[in-house]
């Protein structure tokens, strides 16, 4: 069997209308009683305690090692990594969180290749509450890899992967802009003073939103809630809404190059400098922490997008940029000494529809992160992008006859 996948749903057939009742209601972590415990001779167990049984199933990736368990649904509200995983040498890391939708997910980071040797879930007849065990031991990376790989169940696929919605037909006078809040669900980005990326994020997105539809514009989120939404669905989201731009959300940290102040990021295959280069590996990485299978990625596929994307496409992204410079700038910024820089980031390889990603600031900056936690600045800068996706769209559309001449 090439792949052991230990995908299981939990048996919850207890007799009594009461605990029937119970399963209605979202199963919240006990945090008192969840914990890893390492064992001997390279074992170690997991145990997620529940107030109520629910269906979930395991099964492990490689490249990095990760353990990942889905459920429907866990609040994990009060767990922290740190606590759950306290002394462990097998487990080096561990993040939780909404995944889609009425889906929730674990993953964690295995220090060294470790396969589910037993899995259960007993539920306490009387209560109604339930215990997740895991017992994993040590394999060899033969052994692991052979048995890793994500799942291929009908039954724990998201309704909205399972259908994609026919793009919408252009418009005359319809403009769309797709608006991407970063990270999200299980992956939190950017951490800092109790503040976290994915939350600011979506709050910014949804101000910017505000102002860009009270100018008539139409606009799309590709995601209104705190739930993961991988790096090619934010961009197939774009296309499937018909968008004429894409603007991708961010605020992260990055000690290196002294990393403050707005910046405005277009495509291009190579990092336009080494701290560049090292925000993009964060970001990428995204998919590897919400414990998504990256295996069989065509990187030639990537390529080829890159060269639809200079034709044409990359001019006038590059344009947009240099527009949303100077309207952030004129909104009091503060910009970043070089605000206009190239990366490859996933989001933005889309063939056919302008984008950039814009790091908003960073929270490793004192100053960012005070003005990203003050309201009446992130309207003022909302506002100022805003008008900068105006003034964008009416010089695109002037110069759209001599593009086509």
């Amino acid at each position: 069997m090439k792949r052991l996948l230990l995908s299981l749903i939990c048996a919850l057939g207890v007799s009594g209308a009461g605990y029937a009742q119970d399963l209605t209601a979202l199963a919240r972590v006990d945090v008192q009683g969840s914990g890893i415990e390492d064992g001997w001779f390279g074992r170690t167990d997991i145990t997620l305690r529940l107030s109520q049984g629910v269906p979930f199933r395991v099964f492990t990736l490689a490249e990095p090692a990760r353990l990942v368990v889905d459920f429907r649904e866990v609040d994990f509200s009060g767990l922290l990594a740190s606590d759950f995983i306290g002394d462990s040498k097998y487990i080096s890391a561990a993040r939780f969180g909404a995944y889609h939708h009425g889906w929730s997910r674990l993953v964690a980071d295995l220090a060294e290749p470790m396969l589910p040797d037993e899995i259960g879930m007993p539920v306490d007849v009387n209560s109604g509450r339930a215990a997740l065990e895991i017992s994993l031991k040590a394999v060899s990376e033969e052994v692991f890899a052979a048995a890793s790989g994500a799942p291929n169940d009908p039954n724990w696929t998201p309704a909205f992967l399972k259908a994609v919605p026919a793009a919408k037909q252009p418009q005359e006078n319809r403009f769309t802009v797709v608006l991407d809040p970063g990270h999200g669900g299980v992956d939190p980005g950017a951490e800092r003073d109790g503040l976290d990326e994915k939350t600011l994020m979506l709050s910014f997105a949804r101000t910017l939103a505000d102002a860009l539809r009270r100018e008539g514009v139409e606009v799309v989120l590709t995601r209104d809630d705190d739930v993961f939404v991988a790096l090619e669905s934010r961009v197939a989201i774009a296309h499937q809404v018909g968008g004429d731009l894409f603007i991708s959300l961010h605020a992260d940290i990055l000690s290196q190059g002294g990393a403050r102040g707005a910046t405005i990021y277009t495509l291009s295959d190579e990092a336009s400098e080494e701290a560049t280069s090292l925000l993009v590996a964060r970001h990428e990485k995204s998919s590897i922490l919400a414990g998504s299978d990256l295996t069989g990625v065509d990187d030639q596929v990537a390529q080829i997008m890159l060269d639809y994307a200079r034709k044409e496409t990359e001019p006038r992204s590059e344009a947009l940029a240099k527009a949303l410079a100077g309207g952030m700038a004129d909104a009091g910024g503060p910009m970043n000494r070089r605000p206009l820089r190239s990366a490859g980031f996933s989001v933005l390889k889309s063939a056919d529809i302008p984008s950039v990603l814009i790091e908003i600031g960073f929270l490793s900056s004192d100053r960012d992160l005070a003005n990203l936690g003050d309201p009446v600045w992130r309207q003022e800068m909302a506002q100022g992008i805003a008008k900068s996706v105006l003034a964008w769209r009416d010089a695109d559309a002037a110069r759209a006859p001599l593009v086509r001449q």
